[in-house]
């Protein structure tokens, strides 16, 4: 035996861990990629808040004071919402409240759903959203706390010089910021986020392994937050009502606004129930199934419109000149949009074919959107003046008709058709003004060409061997068209109407150019409503307010939309 030593076995050396040990591992790699995207997401998310969600919630807040010709105002709660739309301000407040728990309850369902799929634990995660959620209420809380005082701030410093103005800001900005509730509300949130990322990460340490910890913080930060909203709109729903009882109490008047809110309410929910009994009465198994359901859901839908026949009565009490302006809106979207996106299709399917000139076509087509909105309308104007001696009027004799007013026609359309057929046309069926219908024709000529560019993309993703193998079967050009062209063209359909109705219900710079005093506040549509309480009648809260629900109305049929064409949107 050799006395030689055997040599010890070198152990392989461990690699060092550089870095914090909270980037180490598989999770700290994830946690890593996340730190990274979010700071190259900071500069849009920086700028979304300041352009995007801020002014949203400085309308918000603004909507909540009154006085006239004063940014700040008093406090107001609902007020400017009653002025507006009367008591129908607490019915929204009611559904928007039952909305959110709705949203709330989805975001707790997706996430149990995915966690019981892949078998793991979700509620680990809610105790960081929650405090997630709670910082981010606070965040909001506190806007409504500092912004009365900093806006106080330009009517600290009226009569003041450049000087001492730039000296006395710092001071009154630290009084606002001292004022009772506002550096305390902040420190709060900034209290409730930090407890939020310690027991976010020791809870990710300790927790078994998943890569859906995210998908379950989010979740959970949306649910938690949507209630927390919920119960904010309403307690601030049920004390206006109080207060609203009790003023009328004291002027010894008396008011429906439980009756008007459960009324209307069920109303509503029996033309909900009625659209679902009927979208399943088709599935039925036989005919009597079928009979059944139809006439379950033409029960439900006469018994809901019984029910909320409230609404004419509300919509009395309300502003009329704001009620005339969605009316208007609607006439404006109904007129310009679907004429829109249809000459749009067959422009493009027509420029689509080998024709001569095509691209010389296209631009054509596409110049009236890229011509300056103001300019263009200022030529309408002058083209459709209500002179005899104006262009369309002069082109109008020439060939023996009457001339018309034009801008400076108020009468409804149907009217005066009715006219000229010596037919007497009642008001509710007048139609949108003549003076409207110049809008409704300048915003067709102008959006057109918009729409045919996308159905030009459109039709160019369309593989020709649908067309080659249609052909082969007989099918015609008509069928074509039917069959293959326009459901492949649907997502486009759909993201031109969506944004199609999102324009048209906040047209403002054509139409605020095309208006006349001699229309009669006929061409008035929503935004220029807002726009005169603004400027003309410096009710700040009360525009803010009127913007609110202008919101709210273009959320509801976006939704309605999107429902609609759920199912009938086909991507191939």
């Amino acid at each position: 035996m050799s006395d030689t030593a055997i040599p010890s076995q070198k152990t392989k050396a461990e690699p060092k861990r550089t870095g914090l040990a909270i980037f180490s591992g598989r999770r700290g790699i994830k946690r890593r990629e996340a730190l990274l995207a979010y700071l190259f997401l900071s500069p849009a998310i920086i700028i979304i808040g300041l352009f995007g969600l801020f002014p949203l919630v400085f309308s918000a807040y603004q909507s909540t004071r009154a006085g006239l010709n004063n940014v700040v105002g008093r406090p107001d709660g609902l007020g400017q919402y009653v002025r507006a739309i009367d008591n129908l301000a607490y019915v929204i407040a009611f559904w928007l409240a039952l909305f959110l728990i709705v949203v709330a309850v989805r975001n707790i369902s997706d996430a149990l759903n995915t966690a019981r799929a892949k078998e793991e634990n979700p509620w680990w995660w809610l105790l960081p959203a929650a405090f997630s959620a709670i910082g981010l209420a606070l965040m909001l809380w506190l806007v409504f706390r500092f912004m009365p005082g900093v806006l106080e701030i330009g009517e600290k410093l009226v009569g003041f010089t450049a000087v001492e103005r730039n000296e006395l800001f710092p001071q009154f900005l630290a009084e606002a910021w001292n004022a009772p509730g506002v550096g305390s509300t902040f420190y709060y949130a900034l209290l409730a986020f930090v407890v939020s990322g310690v027991s976010y990460y020791l809870i990710q340490k300790n927790s078994p392994p998943t890569l859906r910890d995210g998908l379950y913080t989010g979740k959970w930060v949306t649910a938690v937050f949507m209630i927390i909203m919920a119960a904010a709109i309403g307690w601030l729903n049920l004390s206006e009502i109080q207060v609203a009882y009790a003023e009328a109490l004291e002027e010894g008047e008396s008011l429906a606004i439980w009756a008007q809110m459960v009324t209307i309410s069920a109303g509503f929910v029996l033309l909900l129930l009625s659209w679902l009994v009927w979208r399943t009465a088709a599935n039925r198994d036989s005919n009597l199934q079928t009979f059944l359901r139809f006439f379950a859901g033409i029960l439900l839908m006469i018994g809901g419109w019984v029910l909320i026949s409230e609404l004419p009565v509300i919509i009395a009490e309300g502003d009329k000149d704001w009620w005339i302006g969605l009316r208007t809106t609607i006439f404006y979207v109904v007129g310009a949009l679907p004429a829109e996106l249809f000459l749009g299709l067959i422009l493009a399917t027509m420029l689509y074919q080998d024709i001569k000139a095509k691209g010389l076509f296209r631009m054509i087509y596409f110049l009236p959107y890229i011509t300056p909105a103001v300019g263009a309308a200022a030529v309408f104007k002058v083209l459709f003046s209500g002179n005899p001696t104006g262009t369309i009027n002069t082109v109008l004799a020439s060939i023996g008709l009457q001339p018309l007013g034009w801008l400076n026609e108020p009468n409804g359309v149907n009217q005066l058709i009715g006219e000229a057929l010596k037919l007497n046309i009642p008001d509710w069926a007048a139609g949108p003004s003549l003076a409207l219908v110049v809008a409704i024709i300048f915003g067709i000529w102008k959006f057109t060409g918009y729409n045919v560019v996308f159905f030009l993309a459109g039709l160019g993703n369309i593989s020709r061997e649908y067309y080659e193998a249609a052909s082969m079967d007989g099918a015609g050009r008509w069928a074509q068209f039917r069959h293959i062209t326009l459901p492949l063209l649907s997502p486009i359909t759909y993201f031109l109407t969506i944004f199609g109705v999102i324009g048209a219900f906040k047209a403002f710079n054509t139409i605020f150019v095309l208006r006349s005093r001699a229309a009669l506040g006929t061409m008035d549509t929503a935004s220029l409503v807002i726009f005169d309480a603004f400027n003309r009648d410096t009710r700040i809260g009360y525009a803010a307010a009127l913007g609110i629900i202008l919101l709210l109305v273009i959320l509801s049929a976006t939704a309605l939309l999107d429902r609609f064409a759920k199912g009938r949107v086909f991507y191939g």
